[in-house]
């Protein structure tokens, strides 16, 4: 059986632009970096070292041209937040690009864009 997601793949053109992004707008940290020197570099990165599930940005080029088959677009990611006001302040501080606040039966929701334009969204969790 399975017991938890451990990591999501997402396939970026920039690896380095994307790092950039997740940790110093989104607060993210590497949790490791690989790097087999052909090519294949992979970087995991989670909101918080103890967090049960993490990312994963691969080169989407690369990965394209070693698995063809793969399909490669945005997965579709809802985040959870204890600090929803402050959260979305802080991003429209920074230059992310947020969506409005829209008001959902689950709670409050906002959608934000990444450096290649891929949007996310954060849900408020009290």
């Amino acid at each position: 059986m399975i017991s938890q997601v451990g990591q999501i793949m997402l396939y970026v053109n920039n690896q380095d632009e994307a790092k950039e992004f997740w940790t110093e707008k989104i607060g993210f940290i590497v949790i490791s970096e690989e790097d087999n020197g052909q090519g294949f570099r992979w970087i995991e990165i989670a909101p918080t070292k103890e967090a049960e599930t993490s990312i994963i940005l691969h080169n989407k080029e690369f990965i394209a041209k070693m698995s063809p088959e793969l399909n490669l677009g945005t997965p579709s990611l809802m985040f959870f937040s204890n600090n929803f006001d402050n959260l979305y302040s802080d991003l429209s501080n920074k230059n992310v690009t947020v969506g409005e606040i829209v008001n959902m039966p689950s709670g409050r929701v906002f959608n934000f864009a990444d450096c290649e334009n891929n949007y996310f969204a954060v849900m408020e969790k009290k």
